[in-house]
């Protein structure tokens, strides 16, 4: 019964994905040949019909990969291929919490190899085709190396951990393993900026004084406590400009990419970051976090559950081990499988992060005008090939921002 479920699942997924994509791709193409009357007097028609191409790659190759993805997961699942990777690692070893810890890295070894065609096409072929890549293939691979040594110091720990909660912690361990886990994302908030981030790019401070002594007066007038304004070599790897705040306590900071800065005059760059300072001052991070922990106490309880049922395994390919422990199994399939069961909630999120993000526009037309920021996102759309033009199906569904034209329309309605 739960094979069928799961199967039903699977199948509504990929038929409404690649009918939302199907939809994009129409819709787009339909809109190429003109600019909207709102976007003529600021974005030529040779950057529409940019945006527009560079939107069509992306959903075409996000269609392949997803349909690929698919195939991987019933592989191994239904097919048996984590059976068979598990009969494997347990002739390697007869300790039992040594065979669960490499079953947990040689399968996600396994899914970083397979999904490494796609991200090398969509880094050095789409990405540059349309302008965006900067990154040379040893800056790829230093980067993808200082990853698997970060995710390893990191996640071996944390895995190690709460496998032996789910081994020795009784029937609740799984509060045990939420509180582990809430903590462990806490301290990476405070980590990240500081250590990790620094890893793969250099933060330098903010140089010029007059841009400098603005941010400050901005952020003085939103109450945001600033412990450095620092600019991030983004154009290393991208073309692609943001700019962002990220840490917590001491370690929160406003960091700017050279891309960005580069593009956008002062007033452009305040209005940014006043939006950004309008999520900290509507308690939208916060609000988020939140959220986030509670969502993981329910599917940390759903997990505590489900590991214990004999079907969740037997229904996915899998016959549980009688001589061993089975909790490293049950992590692989329960976070293998949840986005297929929780992939019709997306237009939920995607709605509740459209409305934080009005409030942020708002909150920034107020604090800077509305002017500033209409034409800083209009720069940041043209340069970023945004596309002007979404299908609308398909933007309620995934886009966690408003469509350009809407975001736009509502800043314009707010008085200067």
């Amino acid at each position: 019964m739960f094979t069928l479920l799961f199967v039903a699942f699977l199948l509504i997924d990929m038929a409404v994905r690649l009918w939302l994509a199907s939809r994009q791709i129409r819709h787009v193409a339909r809109h190429r040949g003109e600019v909207p009357a709102e976007f003529s007097h600021r974005i030529g028609l040779t950057s529409h019909q940019r945006a527009a191409d560079y939107t069509v790659a992306r959903v075409k190759l996000g269609m392949l990969e997803r349909t690929y993805d698919s195939i991987l997961l019933v592989c191994l699942t239904l097919m048996g291929g984590l059976q068979y990777i598990d009969l494997m690692v347990g002739q390697l070893t007869s300790n039992d919490f040594l065979r669960q810890m490499l079953l947990l890295v040689i399968v996600a070894l396994i899914l970083g190899v397979l999904g490494l065609p796609f991200t090398l096409w969509r880094q050095f072929k789409l990405e540059a085709r349309f302008g965006f890549n900067r990154m040379t293939p040893e800056l790829f691979i230093a980067d993808t190396v200082k990853g698997l040594l970060v995710s390893a110091v990191l996640g071996l720990p944390l895995i190690a951990a709460v496998l032996w909660l789910m081994g020795s912690a009784g029937t609740y361990w799984w509060i045990w393993a939420w509180a582990l886990w809430t903590v462990f994302n806490l301290a990476l908030l405070i980590v990240y900026p500081m250590f990790i981030a620094p890893l793969f790019n250099k933060f330098t401070p903010l140089s010029d004084p007059d841009l400098a002594g603005r941010i400050q007066r901005l952020a003085q007038r939103c109450g945001f406590a600033l412990n450095g304004l620092f600019v991030m070599d983004g154009s290393r790897r991208s073309a692609h400009g943001n700019a962002y705040f990220t840490g917590f306590g001491r370690s929160r900071r406003i960091v700017f990419f050279d891309t960005l800065l580069a593009r956008l005059n002062g007033d452009e760059i305040e209005a940014v970051l006043a939006h950004e300072l309008g999520h900290f001052a509507k308690r939208h991070i916060l609000k988020r976090i939140a959220f986030s922990f509670g969502g993981a106490l329910v599917f940390f309880a759903i997990l505590g559950w489900i590991s214990q049922q004999p079907w969740f395994y037997v229904g996915l390919g899998v016959m549980p081990q009688l001589g061993g422990r089975n909790d490293a199994m049950a992590l692989l399939l329960f976070f293998l499988v949840i986005p297929v069961f929780t992939f019709m909630l997306t237009p939920l999120a995607s709605w509740y992060s459209r409305r934080d993000e009005f409030e942020a526009d708002r909150y920034a037309a107020e604090q800077s005008s509305p002017d500033r920021l209409v034409s800083a996102l209009v720069k940041l759309y043209d340069d970023n090939a945004a596309t002007l033009t979404p299908d609308p199906v398909h933007s309620a569904f995934y886009d966690s921002h408003p469509p350009a034209a809407e975001r736009i329309r509502h800043l314009m309605a707010h008085p200067a």
